[in-house]
């Protein structure tokens, strides 16, 4: 089994055994179905709740939505993410002294995201392509049992919503050499058979905005970034 890697250390001082038996038994305490800290351009569009399941279908979304837990002084992980970029982590308000990573967890990515789920508030998971009903049904039981919040990466079975980008741009200049102000994204949020709910956010700050309007295009975000 891969070995997990933690951002930052834990308390050098303690018993690293004796923390996590207190993280363990601090989840233990919370009620599922609590709210659970969100990013205040998240707050009303899709607000967390201990014990649910989240899916998304972009890096910049899973780190937005574990990172106002984070904020919040809990602490978070990523199992199967080998692409984590701790600085937009960063960005976006992680905590990195409080991030877990398992970047390659394998085979036993279940056995990984379990046990990061006992320890941790929020658990951004990729999975392998295919899950079936079963193996997301033993996490699901996990995350009410200790009250944490999973965020996947791709396709899960079940879920209390799915979030996907639906346009992206950047706003700065449109030619030649200059710093890119900002990244807009309309995220919608698909909840069962009910119309999506949209919104227009900016990164890294994850704050509402203005409709898009003229984005700049990928190709000429590269050509900006060549000058």
């Amino acid at each position: 089994m891969s070995s997990a890697r933690s951002v930052a250390t834990l308390d050098p001082g303690r018993s690293v055994v004796e923390q996590l038996r207190e993280r363990v038994a601090a989840m233990e305490r919370r009620p599922a179905g609590e709210p659970v800290a969100t990013l205040p351009g998240l707050a009303d569009l899709v607000p967390l709740h201990a014990g649910s399941t989240y899916a998304v279908d972009s890096a910049s979304l899973a780190l937005a939505l574990a990172a106002g837990a984070s904020q919040a002084g809990e602490w978070v992980g990523f199992a199967g993410c080998t692409d984590f970029g701790a600085e937009a982590a960063a960005e976006v308000g992680i905590e990195l002294s409080r991030t877990v990573l398992v970047p390659d967890p394998g085979e036993h990515w279940l056995e990984v995201t379990a046990a990061l789920v006992d320890v941790l508030r929020v658990v951004v998971l990729r999975p392998p392509a295919t899950v079936d009903e079963r193996t997301a049904g033993i996490l699901d039981s996990r995350l009410r049992t200790r009250s944490a919040v999973l965020v996947v990466h791709g396709r899960w079975p079940r879920v209390s919503a799915r979030l996907s980008v639906e346009e992206s741009g950047w706003t700065g200049p449109t030619s030649g050499a200059g710093q890119l102000e900002e990244r807009r994204a309309r995220v919608a949020v698909h909840r069962g058979a009910r119309p999506p709910q949209r919104a227009d956010l900016s990164w890294p700050g994850v704050r509402p905005v203005a409709p898009l309007v003229d984005p700049l295009t990928d190709r000429q975000v590269r050509e900006i970034r060549r000058a």
